[in-house]
This record gives C-alpha cells, structure tokens and sequence, in this order.
C-alpha cells in the first residue's frame, strides 16, 4: 500500500496508460480522481477500481477548460481531501509534418497537452502547498528528446513538458512539492493503435516500432504505470526535477523508423 492516505488526481484515466495509472495508483491504496472528457468512460474506471476493493469517482472534465478543471478539483477534494499526487496525463496526439498538420489539431493538441497540464496544475498547487507535501508527474515522451517522423506538434509539447516539470522543480522543491516527467518510448496503448490505424502501411510500421527498441518490443502500460508509481510515492522523496524515460532503451540508441 505505498500511496495510502494519499490522494491521486488522473487526467486522460479513461483509457489507455491513464487508465492504468489509475488502476495501479488504486491497487496501492491511493483515493482517485479519474479525469477524462465523458462522464461514462470515468464512470466505467471507477467501477473497475470500485469492484476491486478500491477507492475512486469520477471528475470529468475538459481540461483546457479551467472553469471545468476548477470544479473537478474542488469535486474531488470534497469527496476525498486535499490532493497530494497529480498525474497529468490527458493528450492527444495530431499525426503529420507540420506542412500537414491543420491549425485546428495544432490548436487543440497545444490546449490539451500544454494547457491542461497548466490548469490542472495551478488548480491543484495550492492545495498541496497548504499541507506542504504533493507530487506532480508530466506524461513526456522519447518524442520530446528525438526526432521521429510525422508527429512533429506532440513532440513539441512534450519537449515543452519535460522543460516545465524541471522549471517547477526549482520553484516548488523547497517548499515540499516534487515534480517530474516521464518519457515513454512506444506502449501498446490504445493511442498507438490509432496512430497506426492512421498510417499507410500499419503492419510494418508495428514491426519497426518493435525492433527500433533495443529491448526488442514494445513497452506496456503496466511498466509506465510502475513507474509513475514509484515517482509519487515517498520512496522518490528525493527525485524532483528528474526525466524518466521508460523506453527499452530508444533514447540510448537514437534510431527511428523511417518512412
């Protein structure tokens, strides 16, 4: 029970790596918020964690919109009390070059990914200054450290995550809140399905994807949610201002499928 008595905000816990951070910060004794667009699908979550033994409800929320995030903060906060762990996780990912990106999903990738993590972020730090201890973690990506091909406005914002988490290190380590990022390399996630899906020749690219890890696959969601584990609980007492990339070893060797 290494998150006991804490309580865990999960932005974009519907599905896919969020859901499993969720249901791993639940199985270690976390209370969670489970943060999504639809009501239903943060409903379905907290049912899982609920059957399981666990203790979970639903905030949904649209979280560039920071009438939304304010009231699914203070929801939970009502429910469960002051919030000690954030997971800002919520994103979505545009394929393209940029001459291939429409300024729609440019917008929208930016005010989910940047701004959301902002809003959530300045919605919850109060709080956790008040009682003097929290631990905020940003979903990075191996996609804000090298180049891959044709995802080029999520990798800026994940480049850019990775730069906020070491600024907000600085200013609130002292003052007992630890921030951090996690960088992933591929995961089989529902997102990777639908980038796939997106693509030309899907198949091979799954294959490439694969061997371009020295590990020889793919990582899971079970791996990424281990980590984030570790980061917000006490056992990371003193990792603030730190990039974790959880990624079979991509980072390290530099290559990328190529088109």
């Amino acid at each position: 029970m290494r998150l006991e008595g804490k309580v865990a905000l999960v932005t974009g816990a519907a599905r896919g790596i969020g859901r499993g951070i969720a249901l791993r910060f639940a199985e270690e004794g976390a209370r969670v918020g489970i943060l999504d667009l639809h009501a239903e699908d943060c409903q379905s979550v907290v049912a899982e964690i609920t059957e399981a033994g666990g203790h979970a409800i639903e905030v949904s929320a649209d979280v560039s919109n920071p009438t939304h995030v304010k009231h699914a903060v203070a929801k939970l906060q009502e429910h469960f009390g002051t919030i000690t762990v954030l997971m800002n996780n919520a994103a979505v990912m545009p394929s393209g070059a940029i001459h291939e990106t429409a300024l729609a999903d440019f917008d929208r990738c930016l005010a989910v990914n940047l701004r959301g993590t902002y809003l959530v972020s300045q919605a919850v730090i109060p709080n956790m200054l008040e009682v003097g201890q929290g631990s905020i973690i940003h979903m990075a990506s191996v996609t804000g450290l090298l180049g891959l091909p044709g995802i080029a406005a999520y990798s800026m914002t994940k480049g850019a995550l990775i730069a906020l988490g070491r600024a907000m290190s600085t200013d609130y380590a002292k003052l007992g809140i630890r921030t951090n990022t996690i960088s992933p390399g591929t995961i089989d996630s529902p997102m990777l399905r639908d980038f796939l899906a997106a693509q030309s020749r899907p198949d091979e690219l799954r294959i490439e994807f694969n061997e371009m890890h020295p590990i020889g696959r793919v990582g899971t969601i079970r791996e990424v949610a281990n980590v984030c584990l570790f980061l917000a609980s006490d056992e990371a007492g003193f990792v603030t201002g730190s990039n974790y990339t959880v990624d079979g070893g991509l980072s390290s060797k530099g290559e990328q499928p190529q088109d």
